[in-house]
C-alpha cells in the first residue's frame, strides 16, 4: 500500500500520462497499456485501491471526471459537419445505433445473464466506440479517406449519445419493473431531463456571450469553462440524479454551434485536459478491481457475451443500417469490424454500477468487470488488427507516411517532386489558383483552399500525412499554421521556413524560434534563397550511406551552401532536417540534398574525363 493519499494521487498521475507516453513512443493502444498498468498496480501487486483509499471522493471523482469528458466530445458536434456526413454516417449513427442497443441488450439478458435494467443500460453504453480511440487507430492504419470518415464521426456522435441513453434507459427500465410504477416519477424524470438540456443550453449561451462580448479575459476563458462545466452538471444532478451528462452535452453543443472564434483554442486545452482525467481515471477504475472480479473476466458468459458483440451484433447492426447508402461491401466489412471500446464507456459504466448496486440491483456488480472485458478485448482485436484488415481489403492508403505542404511556389513543387519519387505520399495546399498552376502542371496533388478554414477542415483529409511543413512568404502566417497544427501533428512534426533575414541569422532572438514549430532545414535558407538557388542551377541530389561512404564524409564533400533537405531510414522513416535534429544518419539512411551546380560540373568532367582515358588505353592497345 501507499504511504499517504498524496501520494498516490501523485502515482496514478505519474501511472497515467506514463503509460500514455509509452503508447505513443512504441505507437500501441493507450487503453491497453493502461490496462495492463491499472492491473499491476492494483488487484495483482496490490500497490493502490483507490475506490477503498479515496472512500467518499471516488465516486465524485469519477462523475465530475465523466462530466468533462462528455463535454469535450460534444464539443465536437457542430451541425454542419453533421449535415455534410451523408447517409453512411447519418445512418449508422441513428439507425445503426438502435440496432445495436436492442440487439446487445439483448444479448446482455440472455448471454452474460443481467437483468433487464442493467442489459438495457449496458447494451446503451456499448454503442458508443467515442474519438479517444478511434483517432489513435486511424492515424495507424492509413485509411482512405471515406471509411476513415465514417469510422470517426461515428465516434464522435455516438458518444454522447450512448451514455444518455443509458440514462433514459435507467429511468424507463426501473419504471416499467417497478412493483408499484408510478407515473409521477417518469415524468418527474421527464420533466428534469427537459429542465436539464435548459439549464445546459442556458450555461453554454451565457458562457458563449461572455466569451464574445469580452466579459471574461482571455487568461480566464479555459478555467472558466471548467468551472461552468462542473457548475452545470452539479446543478442538474443534484436536482435529480443522471441527468446531469445531459446538460453537460447540451452546454458542449450549444457552444459548438455558436460560432465563437476562440472555440478552437478551448478544445485544445479541454483535450488536454480530457487526456488527463482518461489517463488518471483509467488507472483508478481499473486498480480497483478487485481479483475476483477480474477472474470474472473469463468466465464463459462474459466471454460469449464479447464474442457476440463483436462478431454479430456490430457487423449486423452496420449491414442492415447502411443498406442503401452506397457504402461497398469491404467499407462494410472493416467498419462492421472496428468498433473499440473506450475509455467513456468503462468510466460512464462505473458510475452507472454504484448507482445501479444501491436501486438493489445486484447483477451491476459485474457491470465494470463486463465493460472492461469488451474494452479490453476489442481494443486488442481492432487495434492490431486494422492495418492487416484494411489492406487485405484495399481500403488503406499505401505507401510511406505523408508530407503536407502549405504555400505552393517553385521550391515546394521541386520539393514535393523529390518525395513522390521515393514514394512518400505528399500535398500543397494553397489558396491562390495562380500559385498553385505550377504544382497542377507537374502532376502533385493539391488542395485550392486556406489550411486554417472552417470549410478546408471538413473537406481535407490529413489523416494519410504525418508532417506538415508551412513555406509561403508570410512568415506570421506560417507560425500561426505551425502553432494550430502542433496539438494535432506533434511538436517534432510541424515545421516552418526560417523566418530570419540575413542579418538576424547570428542575432536572431530564441523567441522567434519557439514560436510555431520547428525551422525547417536550417535558419540561414529563407524562402527566397531556396527559390534563388534553384533559379541559379541547383539541382536535388540522392545519396545513400554505406560503410564505405559514411555521413562524416558525406558532409565533408559538400559545400557549405549545399541544403540537406531530408532522410530516409531503410525502415521507410521520414525525418526531416531542422535545427532541433537530433538523428544522426547512419549506414543504409538515403540523404536528399539541394547541390550546387559546381559541384554536379565537377562530377560530370571527372566522369566525362574517365572515359576518354578508357577509350584512349583502348586505343593504344
Amino acid at each position: 500500500m501507499v504511504p499517504s493519499l498524496l501520494f498516490e494521487v501523485m502515482l496514478i498521475g505519474l501511472l497515467g500520462i506514463g503509460s500514455q507516453w509509452i503508447a505513443w513512443r512504441y505507437r500501441m493502444p493507450a487503453i491497453v497499456v493502461m490496462s495492463i498498468t491499472g492491473l499491476l498496480a492494483g488487484p495483482i501487486l496490490g500497490i493502490l485501491n483507490p475506490e477503498e483509499d479515496f472512500g467518499d471522493l471516488y465516486n465524485p471523482i469519477i462523475s465530475v471526471a465523466v462530466a468533462i469528458i462528455l463535454f469535450e466530445g460534444s464539443l465536437n458536434l457542430s451541425f454542419k459537419e453533421i449535415r455534410g456526413l451523408g447517409k453512411p454516417v447519418f445512418r449508422i449513427s441513428t439507425v445503426g445505433a438502435f440496432i445495436a442497443w436492442i440487439l446487445g441488450s439483448l444479448t446482455a439478458h440472455y448471454i452474460a445473464g443481467l437483468s433487464w435494467a442493467v442489459a438495457f443500460i449496458i447494451g446503451a453504453l456499448f454503442i458508443v466506440t467515442g474519438p479517444t480511440v478511434i483517432m489513435p487507430l486511424l492515424r495507424q492504419s492509413k485509411l482512405r479517406a471515406r471509411p476513415a470518415k465514417i469510422l470517426k464521426w461515428e465516434g464522435i456522435i455516438v458518444d454522447p449519445i450512448g451514455a444518455l441513453l443509458a440514462v433514459f434507459a435507467f429511468e424507463i427500465i426501473s419504471f416499467m419493473t417497478a412493483t408499484d410504477p408510478s407515473g409521477t416519477k417518469l415524468i418527474l424524470f421527464f420533466t428534469a431531463s427537459l429542465f436539464a438540456v435548459i439549464f445546459g443550453w442556458a450555461c453554454g449561451r451565457g458562457i458563449g456571450w461572455m466569451f464574445e462580448t469580452g466579459h471574461i479575459p482571455e487568461f480566464l476563458k479555459s478555467p472558466a469553462v471548467v468551472i461552468v462545466v462542473i457548475l452545470c452538471f452539479t446543478g442538474a444532478d443534484e436536482i435529480m440524479h443522471e441527468t446531469g451528462l445531459l446538460s453537460v452535452t447540451a452546454m458542449g453543443i450549444t457552444l459548438a454551434n455558436m460560432g465563437i472564434s476562440s472555440i478552437s483554442d478551448m478544445r485544445h486545452f479541454k483535450e488536454n485536459i480530457s487526456i488527463l482525467l482518461i489517463s488518471t481515471i483509467f488507472i483508478m477504475l481499473t486498480a480497483s478491481l478487485q481479483v475476483e472480479t477480474l477472474l470474472q473476466i473469463f468466465s464463459p458468459r462474459i466471454i460469449g457475451y464479447v464474442l457476440l458483440m463483436m462478431f454479430i451484433v456490430r457487423p449486423l447492426s452496420i449491414f442492415l443500417s447502411t443498406i442503401g447508402t452506397g457504402m461497398s461491401f469491404n467499407e462494410k466489412v472493416l467498419v462492421g469490424w472496428i468498433a473499440p471500446r473506450g475509455i467513456v464507456a468503462l468510466t460512464v459504466s462505473g458510475y452507472f454500477a454504484s448507482i445501479l448496486q444501491s436501486a438493489g440491483y445486484e447483477d451491476a456488480e459485474i457491470l465494470t468487470t463486463l465493460t472492461f472485458g469488451l474494452v479490453f478485448f476489442t481494443v486488442i482485436a481492432h487495434g492490431f488488427s486494422i492495418g492487416w484488415l484494411s489492406k487485405k481489403l484495399h481500403l488503406s492508403m499505401e505507401g510511406r507516411p505523408g508530407t503536407l505542404i502549405i504555400g505552393a511556389n517553385r521550391f515546394t513543387v521541386e520539393l514535393a517532386k523529390t518525395l513522390t519519387k521515393v514514394k512518400i505520399p505528399v500535398i500543397i495546399v494553397d489558396s491562390s489558383w495562380e500559385r498553385l498552376r505550377a504544382v497542377r502542371e507537374s502532376g502533385i496533388n493539391f488542395y485550392h483552399g486556406n489550411i486554417l478554414s472552417e470549410q478546408t477542415e471538413y473537406n481535407l483529409d490529413t489523416i494519410p500525412y504525418e508532417y506538415m511543413i508551412a513555406m509561403t512568404d508570410d512568415h506570421a502566417y506560417n507560425a500561426l499554421v505551425c502553432t494550430t497544427f502542433m496539438p494535432e501533428y506533434g511538436r517534432t512534426n510541424v515545421f516552418k521556413i526560417s523566418p530570419y533575414t540575413h542579418s538576424e541569422v547570428n542575432n536572431s532572438t530564441e523567441i522567434v524560434s519557439k514560436v510555431g514549430g520547428r525551422i525547417l532545414f536550417d535558419k540561414k535558407f529563407t524562402m527566397d534563397d531556396l527559390n534563388d538557388k534553384l533559379s541559379g542551377g541547383y539541382v536535388f541530389r540522392q545519396t545513400t550511406l554505406t560503410s564505405q561512404y559514411n555521413y562524416k564524409q558525406y558532409v565533408a564533400d559538400k559545400d557549405n551552401s549545399t541544403v540537406f533537405l531530408y532522410l530516409i531510414k531503410p525502415s521507410g522513416q521520414l525525418k526531416f532536417y531542422s535545427e532541433e535534429m537530433r538523428t544522426v544518419p547512419s549506414v543504409g539512411d538515403t540523404i536528399i540534398s539541394l547541390t550546387p551546380p559546381n559541384k554536379e560540373k565537377a562530377k560530370i568532367e571527372a566522369k566525362l574525363e574517365n572515359q576518354r582515358n578508357s577509350i584512349n588505353g583502348n586505343n593504344k592497345k
